[in-house]
């Protein structure tokens, strides 16, 4: 494990926004993690936990509590046949291309989706109509009060970019996913197609600093009809000309706020909010945020489960 105390939680998100925890400690493997998690909970630290930082702004003013980073540089996976068990803190991308190479189907859309399997499995991850609950098999957990737990698929109460663990203090420790059989070829070929399109929408995070698509797409049960893109609707009310100090929405995408060399975490809380204003008045129509905001923002209208830690 590695300790940073204290640690500039801006080095730690995709977006590089946010101040400073007075310590923040790495956990690479599921050992790691539980014993770091049940000091803390015996000692009654106070902490949140965190995986790529990729669907995160944390507030300019940083955070008066601990941060556990659960990430994996170094994929650390293995399969049964066709089930894939996984350390919650291998990055998913690196799960995706483990399966194309083990000839295993089930997974290729999460291809070049940023974030850890953890992340991925606590918000649904999935993309192209596909989200990786659909294939989740079991998962070991731990609960409220840092006991170990092995779970089924129905006990994360999956919809579409939620589970059950976000109402929870609950974490993800490893994964199993129950695969079938494909051609490698066919997956490897899949999968750079789904790069190349992801690049040709996406930015490059080591350019462009940000969390991805801010909001959800619009649920079907809504005057969307059926589930549509929410950059549509940002573009058609004029989201790409939005801009908030050095936050700024991207040329290509209308749902990606991208970071500008002298952003703030406050610049993007705040135009995020105009972006949620501009679809409710043409279209009268909630974005619901995908992205998390952690610590204090001045401004705030509405607080609820998903969006503010």
């Amino acid at each position: 494990m590695k300790i940073v105390s204290p640690a500039l939680l801006s080095h730690y998100t995709t977006f590089q926004l946010g101040g400073a925890c007075p310590t923040l400690i790495e956990c690479c493997t599921a050992d790691e993690l539980i014993k770091t998690v049940q000091q803390f909970k015996k000692d009654k630290t106070p902490f949140i936990l965190i995986g790529g930082g990729s669907n995160l702004v944390v507030s300019d003013q940083g955070l008066n509590l601990n941060v556990i980073r659960y990430v994996s540089q170094n994929p650390i996976i293995e399969n049964d046949e066709d089930d894939v068990t996984v350390c919650a803190s291998t990055i998913l991308d690196d799960l995706a291309l483990y399966c194309v190479d083990q000839g295993l189907e089930g997974l290729n859309y999460t291809t070049g989706i940023p974030g850890t399997v953890g992340g991925a499995v606590v918000g649904n991850a999935g993309a192209w109509g596909k989200q990786v609950g659909d294939v989740l098999k079991s998962a070991v957990i731990l609960d409220s009060d840092g006991n170990v737990k092995t779970v089924g698929v129905g006990y994360f109460q999956f919809a579409y970019r939620h589970s059950h663990l976000k109402e929870t203090d609950e974490i993800v420790v490893s994964v199993t996913f129950s695969l079938k059989k494909g051609d490698p070829v066919a997956l490897a070929q899949e999968r750079a197609e789904i790069l190349k399109k992801r690049a040709e929408k996406h930015p490059d995070l080591s350019t462009h600093p940000c969390a991805g698509s801010f909001f959800r797409n619009i649920e079907p049960s809504s005057k969307a009809g059926k589930r549509q893109a929410s950059g549509w609707f940002l573009e058609e009310a004029g989201g790409k000309n939005l801009k908030v100090g050095g936050a700024y929405i991207f040329e290509k995408h209308a749902n990606i706020i991208i970071k500008g060399p002298d952003a703030k975490a406050q610049d993007v809380h705040d135009l995020h909010l105009k972006m949620i204003e501009i679809v409710k008045k043409k279209f009268d129509l909630k974005l619901v945020r995908e992205v998390r905001f952690v610590g204090r923002f001045n401004n705030i209208k509405e607080r609820d489960q998903e969006g503010f830690w």
